[in-house]
């Protein structure tokens, strides 16, 4: 079994490992504009669209200018709705032009802009960093877990964060659902990669049948059970 899902997670991690701050255009460093970018990205992928359209439009909203708290705080409302809608968001872009501007402005008010204060007032409870997540508008439960997923790269106290939404990944594609045998199985890949590969599994059922095919050595006409 652990030879299986040795092989599984390699196909995995060969195909899909690669964080969505990445994918984004986003490199994460514990500096405050792409640490702002994750916090953004992470809110739009937590809303009910396609993820491809949330990291476009995350990519669009940088494009724009819209980089950093102060500016996304000082852009005018409709300028944040037209950057959106660029990138495809326009199911909820007005809503959400709106809670980027009021989210960007509680981090000026509140921590200068600048997320590492957060993690600073936390002070290395993840509960109390969820928490303090949470009073951004628009960032609810699945938009915490989203971030935590990606900033456990340059957060090492957050890590492992494999959360619900990985471990179904895991499920499906029939790999231990305990997040240290996982890391095992992983090897030297991080839990940043781990993640966004589990989580990609969960969401696309292609990626779960390719990954099956190619450690299985089977052809594409192959059915598996997961």
């Amino acid at each position: 079994m652990s030879d299986g899902s040795r092989r599984i997670l390699s196909a995995l991690i060969a195909g899909h490992g690669r964080t969505f701050a990445e994918e984004a255009g986003i490199r994460l460093r514990n500096t405050p504009q792409p640490l702002y970018r994750t916090l953004v990205m992470s809110c739009l992928l937590s809303a009910r669209i396609r993820g491809s359209v949330a990291l476009a439009t995350t990519r669009a909203l940088y494009e724009a200018g819209l980089r950093d708290p102060r500016r996304m705080a000082r852009a005018p409302w409709q300028e944040r709705v037209d950057a959106l809608g660029r990138g495809g968001y326009r199911r909820y872009d007005e809503r959400t032009a709106t809670q980027l501007g009021e989210g960007a402005e509680l981090l000026l008010d509140r921590w200068g802009g600048d997320p590492r204060r957060m993690r600073e007032a936390a002070d290395g409870d993840l509960d109390e960093l969820r928490s303090l997540l949470r009073e951004l508008p628009g960032l609810g439960p699945a938009g915490v877990d989203i971030f935590l997923r990606e900033v456990q790269q340059v957060w090492p106290e957050v890590a492992p964060h494999l959360d619900a939404k990985a471990l179904q990944g895991a499920a499906r594609l029939g790999l231990p659902e305990e997040p240290g045998r996982l890391l095992e199985l992983a090897g030297d890949t991080g839990p940043a990669v781990l993640a966004a590969a589990l989580v990609r599994a969960a969401l696309d059922r292609s990626v779960v049948d390719d990954c099956l095919r190619q450690a299985h050595g089977t052809g594409p006409g192959t059915r598996h059970s997961t």
